[in-house]
């Protein structure tokens, strides 16, 4: 598998009041994606903000020269994490990052924000 990097959003507040002490969501997806079996050559990195706020949970999925990059959004800590791992996994045993639609997930399916094309 070629080497990819899962960027959570740490800054998502997924309808948590701005003045609330509580964990922010994105922080908790970041949590729970670090206590899951990533695949090998996954790398995981929280980023502030990306620019998703109505979207609740998002995450960017890159790779190297070559690889398209996906924006997903609506996740949910508590839910979504085998399935962003399904589809991590998916995305890093592709040469271009397109995996062929029916092998996504549901979520990455349904919940796509923006699909990038590679930097040449």
């Amino acid at each position: 598998m070629a080497g990819i990097t899962i960027n959570v959003c740490t800054t998502c507040r997924r309808g948590v009041p701005d003045d609330a002490e509580a964990p922010r969501p994105g922080t908790d997806l970041l949590n729970a994606l670090e206590a899951a079996d990533l695949p090998e050559g996954v790398t995981l990195r929280g980023v502030e903000c990306l620019s998703a706020c109505s979207n609740g949970c998002s995450i960017a999925l890159t790779g190297g020269p070559g690889r398209w990059t996906y924006v997903y959004g609506n996740l949910d800590p508590a839910e979504h994490v085998p399935e962003i791992v399904q589809g991590a996994s998916a995305y890093a045993a592709t040469e271009d990052g397109l995996v062929p639609w029916r092998e996504r997930p549901v979520i990455f399916r349904k919940q796509s924000i923006a699909r990038i094309p590679p930097q040449e």
